[in-house]
């Protein structure tokens, strides 16, 4: 782990304390008074601990943030017993620093602390460049849905139970458990009598059944771009059609959508689906999809659905919606461009999952993070260019922390590529309109 152009090795003092098997890796590096250091003696701050910390967890090693204090100039840094070593990085201004340290007698800690380090060494010091998709993160449904929680929880006070995810984001579900809500697979898990919300991705009318069989205080949080699909269902079964519905099997959005006529519905999810499908009468039928599908894979169903059935009747605007499409194009305007694709978004995103796809479809690496703890360093050998996105349900500080934690690693310049503008909002839902 030799010094390179872009950062020279430091040494650092460990802790006194330090538990047997844990790596303590800094957020500040404390400069030694004695010497003359980066900004003339000042701390220099470790925006890339987040990074090194997830690296030591992926190689079972505990792991504590704190101040690591610089040793006096002379120390050897490279030391194979050296329990404290750091990094200073250099460019684009300010340094930032990487650091760990370990307690002294425990070598396996040690070695883990030096292999961590220097895995993100190998791929610091350079700059890179950001290229920020616009439209990005939250959309207007999402916005609502979060909003009716926090709003019914300012309202009615805690616990509001939430059956399922409000939405696919793990973020912001910890974030309003801490504050009150509740959230439960199934009605049954709610007492009776109490308030229950619904999520962003619908439900089917034997939930909402079973919600008035229990006396639940019911607030519906359904985007009302997944509504309008309902009520397209419930519209083409009642003229006698089948419905095809284009989506993906035990999605929440799909199983609600399913439930609305579930005699009268067959789901499909790819073109092979098309080809093995029967139906009662081909001069009757019909077709809907998931909303959060990729544009251009559901656009083949669609055609074969055609194909097979040249009666076929569709919705009178595309069930696709607007974010999931926006977000879409917007990646597509700088995938090819980049080297490497981040897109932030809990592995139950639907929509956030077609963002990666996508991207590999167009011949660039593509990841899911749910933020930025989870980029590995290996992503990032060679990169100079990275592509950065988050999927509707994403908070946006998350992009925002990925973007200041590249920049732990070397300088970053983020530059924005805006392909639309959203204005799109939805009210909030007839039983929380009021005070509160």
């Amino acid at each position: 782990m030799s010094a390179t152009a872009a950062h020279r090795l430091v040494a650092a003092i460990a802790p006194d304390a330090l538990a047997p098997g844990t790596v303590l890796v800094a957020d500040t590096l404390a400069a030694d008074p004695r010497a003359a250091g980066p900004g003339g003696g000042a701390d220099v701050p470790c925006p890339a601990a987040p990074l090194v910390e997830a690296e030591l967890r992926r190689l079972g090693t505990a792991t504590v943030r704190g101040v690591l204090r610089l040793a006096p100039a002379g120390t050897d840094p490279v030391s194979r017993d050296s329990a404290a070593v750091a990094a200073l990085l250099r460019g684009g201004g300010a340094g930032v620093g990487i650091g760990v340290a370990a307690p002294p007698d425990d070598h396996a800690a040690r070695l883990a602390a030096r292999a961590a380090l220097a895995s993100w060494l190998a791929v610091a010091g350079s700059p890179r460049t950001v290229l920020l998709a616009a439209p990005r993160s939250f959309c207007a449904g999402v916005e609502r849905a979060i909003e009716v929680v926090e709003h019914a929880l300012r309202q009615r006070g805690a616990p509001v139970y939430v059956r399922k995810q409000i939405v696919h984001n793990t973020h912001v579900v910890g974030e309003l458990s801490e504050r009150g809500a509740v959230f439960v697979d199934e009605l049954e898990s709610v007492p009776e009598g109490a308030t229950v919300v619904f999520s962003a991705h619908g439900v089917s009318p034997q939930v909402r059944t079973e919600a008035e069989r229990r006396r639940l205080r019911v607030i519906d949080a359904t985007c009302p771009l997944v509504t309008k699909v309902h009520v397209e269902a419930r519209r083409f079964a009642g003229r006698g059609d089948t419905v095809v519905l284009i989506g993906h099997a035990g999605h929440e959005e799909v199983e609600g959508t399913l439930g609305e006529a579930p005699e009268h519905t067959v789901l499909v999810e790819t073109v092979a689906d098309v080809e093995r499908l029967e139906v009662a009468d081909p001069e009757r039928v019909s077709y809907l999809t998931q909303t959060t599908l990729a544009v251009d894979e559901a656009a083949e169903v669609v055609d074969a659905l055609r194909r097979r059935f040249p009666a076929l009747r569709g919705p009178g605007s595309d069930d696709i919606c607007y974010a999931t499409t926006n977000r879409q194009d917007a990646l597509a305007a700088i995938a090819e461009e980049a080297q490497l694709v981040l897109v932030v978004g809990s592995a139950s995103s639907s929509n956030s999952r077609r963002l990666v796809e996508l991207s590999q479809r167009r011949g660039t690496a593509a990841h899911l993070i749910e933020d930025a703890a989870a980029i590995r360093p290996d992503w990032l050998a060679g990169v100079r260019t990275v592509g950065l996105t988050a999927g509707a349900s994403a908070p946006p500080r998350l992009v925002e922390e990925v973007i200041a934690i590249l920049g732990g690693l070397g300088p970053v310049r983020a530059v924005e590529r805006e392909t639309a503008r959203e204005t799109v909002r939805f009210t909030l839902p007839s039983a929380l309109r009021g005070p509160g």
